[in-house]
């Protein structure tokens, strides 16, 4: 089995050295197979466009080894759930188990291996409901305060005047020209407290 090794510290980490990491991590990787390779990043978690972390990947999706090992699952990535379980599903879709050294649980690897990926799908899926729910709540909340939604914010300020104007009679052209602002913005405010007029 050909095994590649990832390993991180962060910028933030003062004084860490990723040799910390590989000197255990060597021995682990030899234990499954042989060593393929070796990728290090010295680079925040959270971001995907680590120089190594792509390159692993890369080579992952090209088959170019069958098992990566890593410290634990944060020293892998720290974009969240949804990006980090998107890695483990595709590197699994591409035939390349994982590993984690510090974490027993985290191992694709024999009998356990399907339902390790089915529980962090799960624990993914959760995240990205409870993401679902909480834009629809702050949709809703400021629906109810009268926030127009769209592309372009109008500041309450200029929905005032905008009131204000349509009241006296002024066509939204006229508006929008006086105000500085688009047509567009100016029509889907008047269709909004057009519609709230006649819900009252």
């Amino acid at each position: 089995m050909r095994v590649a090794i990832y390993a991180r510290v962060s910028t933030k980490d003062k004084g860490q050295d990723p040799e910390n990491q590989l000197l255990l991590l060597r021995d682990f990787a030899e234990q499954h197979g042989t060593l393929y390779k070796v990728f290090t990043d010295e680079a925040s978690g959270g971001k995907a466009s680590r120089a190594n972390f792509q390159a692993f990947l890369l080579e992952a999706y090209q088959k170019r080894f069958d098992l990566v090992v890593f410290w634990r699952l944060d020293r892998f990535s720290r974009e969240g759930a949804l990006p980090t379980l998107k890695y483990l599903k595709e590197l699994k879709e591409h035939g390349v188990d994982f590993k984690s050294y510090t974490e027993p649980y985290l191992n694709s690897l024999g009998p356990w291996g399907d339902v390790i990926v089915s529980m962090l799908a799960t624990i993914a899926a959760q995240d990205l409901i409870k993401i679902s729910e909480n834009t629809k709540a702050a949709l809703a909340r400021k629906k109810k305060e009268g926030v127009v939604l769209g592309r372009a914010a109008v500041p309450v300020a200029t929905q005032d005047k905008i009131k204000e104007l349509r009241a006296s009679g002024r066509s939204v052209r006229a508006i929008a020209a006086e105000l500085n602002i688009s047509k567009s913005a100016v029509g889907k405010y008047v269709i909004a407290i057009s519609g709230s007029a006649e819900k009252q």
